[in-house]
């Protein structure tokens, strides 16, 4: 591939994630909206995340049974393909279950690229270039999750909520026409049946994100238990049965590999202290700094912007310096943002408050690519789809755990001490923790020299 052909495809392929993303992180700010024109409540409406989040996690698995299977032009097309569909239904909904059934079509295709797009850059990169690449991909998503609320707020405040929906649209039918010339089949084929038992073995993942998602708004009951229990059995099922397989569907020795299960794990404590940050602050932007919901959301905005910029840097400090130090930084940075904001709740102003936010975020940028990109670096070529699979459904799991603990924390300490503050803190000091082990993991990570 010549490198005018290497860029169009790397600019097609992030510019179609790129917009998937904000379809994802954009959503939230129209939920009044949806509300008002349906007549539902917040519950009801938030299925609009909650239920793509689940069928996103399910798809995750398959990402690789899919791309060693199917060529990926043809593949990235009836992806890029099913998400203008399911825009299309969101457009037309005329209720809200047919906004719900567009919803779903679009994380079917969202579960699929998530995990893709990371594998094809990591396949068609050189290795001592795959930092570099990387980066671009995660300034391409952390750009993504910043624009995201804003394109939403600006659109829902002159035009209906069907514009946001009509701008996926557009995108996605620019990038199915570019699709055609600049996609090509770069990933090899090796055949094999799709082990359907194992898809339906996979769903105790969503399931299992389902049982957290309802425990942190409303506590456990039987009817979450009994799923939880059946989940966690089908979970451990389908891991025995992956690892018996000649063929999986998932190829989960990846753990074999010590830098890779690191590499995975210190993912998933990362992408905890965004998930985190990116739930607790707007909590306490509102209920301690009593701003609007509007000034909260955009309080935000600075830290997903400095996660954004700094993430190229952090993939070219990988390429120079190797994973320890970089992740180092990462981790010391998320360490620093929660000790900060800890130490200060109740007597930071708003703007200190964004300062804490941005120290966490930034040490995301030194964290999250660099740790995939390491791990990649760890596995042989053939095992990287399995591998970006594993990581993708390895950080959702613990981002949804990291959520709700930080819920179960703010709401214990704030209900036994009768003070807000006190919530605050016990929820920033816990993480501070959660980085300090993802701190120390990070230490024994390889240098430039073993990487």
């Amino acid at each position: 591939m010549s490198r005018s052909k290497h860029t169009a495809f790397i600019a097609t392929l992030l510019t179609g994630t790129f917009s998937m993303s904000i379809s994802q992180s954009s959503l939230s700010t129209a939920y009044p909206t949806f509300m008002k024109s349906f007549g539902l409540s917040a519950s009801t409406v938030s299925w609009l995340t909650t239920g793509f989040m689940l069928v996103m996690s399910l798809m995750i698995p398959v990402s690789p049974w899919l791309l060693n299977n199917v060529g990926f032009k043809k593949l990235f097309q009836s992806i890029v393909a099913l998400f203008a569909m399911g825009t299309v239904f969101c457009i037309w909904a005329p209720s809200f279950t047919v906004l719900m059934v567009g919803r779903l079509l679009e994380a079917l295709a969202v579960g699929i690229i998530f995990p893709s797009y990371q594998t094809v850059l990591l396949t068609i990169t050189p290795r001592a270039a795959r930092g570099r690449t990387m980066g671009l991909a995660g300034l391409v998503m952390g750009s993504a999750l910043a624009v995201g609320p804003i394109i939403s707020g600006v659109l829902l405040s002159f035009f209906p909520w069907q514009a946001l929906f009509a701008l996926f649209l557009i995108v996605a039918l620019a990038v199915l026409a570019a699709s055609t010339v600049t996609i090509t089949d770069v990933m090899p084929k090796a055949l094999s049946a799709l082990d359907w038992l194992s898809v339906i073995l996979a769903a105790s993942f969503p399931a299992l994100l389902y049982v957290l998602s309802e425990a942190t708004h409303a506590g456990m009951n039987t009817a979450l238990w009994t799923i939880l229990i059946i989940s966690v059995l089908a979970a451990v099922w389908f891991t025995t049965r992956q690892l018996k397989m000649k063929k999986p569907l998932l190829e989960l020795q990846v753990f074999k590999t010590s830098l890779f299960t690191k590499a995975v794990l210190m993912t998933g404590i990362s992408y905890i202290a965004l998930i985190v940050t990116t739930i607790v602050m707007p909590l306490y932007f509102q209920d301690v700094l009593k701003v609007s919901p509007l000034i909260s959301g955009l309080s935000l905005v600075p830290a997903a912007v400095l996660l954004s910029l700094l993430n190229p840097r952090a993939g070219a400090l990988l390429d120079k310096i190797g994973p320890r130090r970089v992740v180092t930084i990462g981790m010391s940075l998320i360490v620093i943002g929660f000790v900060l904001l800890g130490l200060l709740v109740g007597r930071m102003p708003l703007i200190v408050a964004i300062i804490g936010a941005m120290f966490t975020e930034a040490g995301n940028a030194f964290v999250m690519m660099p740790a995939v990109t390491a791990g990649a670096n760890a596995l042989p070529k053939a095992l990287i789809s399995d591998g970006t699979a594993v990581t993708t459904t390895i950080r959702q799991l613990l981002g949804s755990t990291g959520v709700a603990v930080a819920t179960m924390i703010l709401s214990t300490v704030q209900t036994a001490t009768g003070s807000q503050n006190a919530g605050f803190t016990a929820t920033f000091f816990a993480f501070a923790l959660v980085g300090a082990v993802g701190l120390l993991l990070g230490l024994t990570m390889p240098g430039k020299r073993e990487a």
